[in-house]
């Protein structure tokens, strides 16, 4: 870890927004299966909490029911402590699914199943799991087969939920309503409760384990800048194998008395407002591509029910949150995250929202900026806290869990923090170029592309240039892209010219990962000739 550092902002006299070490934790001592428990115990276990798109209603206790008796079939298949991967959408059986590994002791492991078999089967070995929790009936729809060839290929056993429904007994539904409250085995709240995969866009996938105070931790820091309970309730189309659709999605508002809609994806860009419509949620999550995409083919009034929707994953743009408050009469709030923290580090609030940053950190946060050559404004962000995650598993060192160092973890950001606080993201460290000796912001290239054509899509990659070191290149689905108007969007914006993409790529689409961010390692195969159709629009100067 490098010694030398800009800036060091620990506790409230360094931040007046609080951003110090200590913060009030009602879930302090509890483990993830304890605060459910004690959800159903505060808000009642009959009524139904928690919903989804095919239709099923559950109760606190009735989902604790169900897992009670997952947990009591599966207990003999694995071993305390060990992983057990999840291949699930957004449904009811997720959750007695996730709920039955904390009563077992056991370790859920989100899998990833918009990823290929190999990237899967990577997921599955890097946590050392032997066993896969997954839904007939899902595999079918969502067409996994071949993920499911390869696990099994690999000798990895499926564990399927229609098998358990067929054939659970009388006694056991009596016992697991009886013992429903009451965890199989006891756990301890530092101890793993839940592994998260990275998006192996530059390499393989490696997995994220937090503890079980790392995720309770982090729900009490959000519950901490945004206001919500019994009277709310949540459309979640973040899969859950996303930090912030498990974390954000599913596990914060059951403990906090939110009613919950589970929606299994994102991307059903015109099914979703009309379901919004019908199930009248008041709050929303999203990211910008996907708000962008609902809007285009919602009527004015498929979201009057929403108070506010939370946007994370990538900038929002101001016509977003224009055409959301104009047309929907709702708050968007901006917020960033990384699933190495649970995953959020800082959010906007309804009294405390200024457009353009991410919010301010959140407290409990300790964080310093290291400085980056090139970049005079902000610096490399470093986190330190309570939902900052016990380490890595990598592939290379399957079921080894890599600890940090001092409990510090480089985020690998570059962001800037004014007096009050409110941090602005510059881009990823990854995502900065140096060409001829500048520094260039990968990220806000795609913004000034993003103004020129803002009905249209875009990924900015670079490419190796044997002269210059780096050549940028934009991928876009704007047919109508020309160098020049790029040229004049640069100089109006004060840069050199040596932010102007060398070439530009014309696309049908732009790929995307699972969780809705940008596919940039495909992005890039695409700038370097070796998929898709692409046209050469310009190259740049020299």
């Amino acid at each position: 870890m490098p010694r030398q550092h800009r800036e060091i902002a620990v506790g409230e006299d360094a931040l007046p927004t609080g951003t110090g070490r200590h913060f009030e934790n009602p879930f302090d001592g509890r483990t993830l299966f304890q605060a459910f428990a004690d959800a159903c115990r505060r808000y009642g276990g009959s009524e139904p909490v928690v919903e989804d798109a095919v239709g099923g209603k559950s109760g606190y206790r009735r989902i604790l029911t169900g897992a009670r008796i997952i947990a009591r079939r599966i207990a003999p298949l694995t071993d305390e402590g060990e992983a057990v991967a999840v291949l699930l959408p957004n449904a009811n059986g997720v959750l007695a699914t996730f709920l039955a590994l904390q009563s077992a002791a056991r370790i859920p492991a989100m899998l990833n199943y918009t990823a290929g078999p190999s990237t899967v089967l990577a997921a599955c070995d890097t946590v050392k799991a032997r066993l896969v929790i997954s839904s007939r009936a899902f595999v079918e729809k969502a067409g996994l087969e071949p993920i499911v060839a390869r696990l099994e290929g690999a000798d990895l056993t499926f564990f399927w939920l229609e098998d358990l429904q067929k054939s659970v007994s009388k006694l056991e539904k009596a016992l697991g309503w009886l013992f429903a409250l009451r965890p199989m085995v006891r756990a301890r709240p530092d101890q793993a409760g839940l592994i998260l995969f990275t998006s192996g866009s530059e390499g393989l996938p490696k997995g994220v384990v937090l503890s079980h105070h790392n995720v309770l931790s982090n729900c009490a820091q959000i519950a901490t800048r945004i206001e919500f309970g019994p009277k709310d309730k949540l459309f979640n189309v973040l899969p859950v194998f996303h930090s912030f659709g498990i974390t954000g999605g599913m596990i914060l508002p059951l403990l906090y008395g939110v009613r919950l809609y589970l929606y299994p994806s994102p991307l059903h860009f015109k099914i979703i407002p009309q379901a919004v419509a019908r199930v009248k949620p008041t709050i929303m999550f999203g990211t910008d591509t996907f708000l962008n995409g609902y809007a285009r083919t919602a009527k004015d009034s498929d979201f009057a029910s929403l108070r506010m929707v939370v946007a994370g994953a990538e900038a929002v743009k101001d016509e977003t949150r224009l055409t959301w408050a104009q047309r929907f009469d709702t708050l968007v709030l901006e917020g960033f995250g990384m699933t190495e923290a649970s995953p959020v580090v800082a959010v906007n609030s309804p009294h405390g929202n200024r457009p353009g940053s991410v919010g301010q950190l959140l407290p409990g946060i300790e964080h310093r900026l290291e400085p980056v050559e090139g970049i005079t404004e902000g610096g490399r962000l470093w986190l330190r806290g309570p939902n900052v995650m016990m380490g890595y598993m990598t592939h290379d060192r399957p079921g080894e869990l890599q600890t940090l160092d001092d409990g510090w973890h480089d985020s690998g950001d570059i962001v800037a923090l004014d007096s009050e606080g409110f941090v602005s993201i510059k881009g990823r460290a990854k995502r900065f170029a140096k060409v001829a000796g500048e520094m260039v912001s990968l990220g806000a290239i795609e913004l000034m592309a993003k103004s020129l054509w803002p009905e249209e899509n875009h990924a900015v990659v670079t490419i190796p240039d044997s002269r210059r070191g780096e050549r940028i290149v934009l991928v876009t689905t704007a047919s109508k892209a020309e160098r020049d108007a790029l040229i004049a969007a640069s100089r109006q914006r004060g840069y050199t010219e040596l932010w102007v993409p060398n070439a530009i790529i014309k696309v049908l689409e732009i790929p995307v990962l699972g969780s809705g961010k940008t596919d940039y390692a495909s992005a890039k195969i695409i700038a370097l000739g070796d998929t898709g159709t692409v046209t050469l629009a310009g190259t740049g100067p020299g």
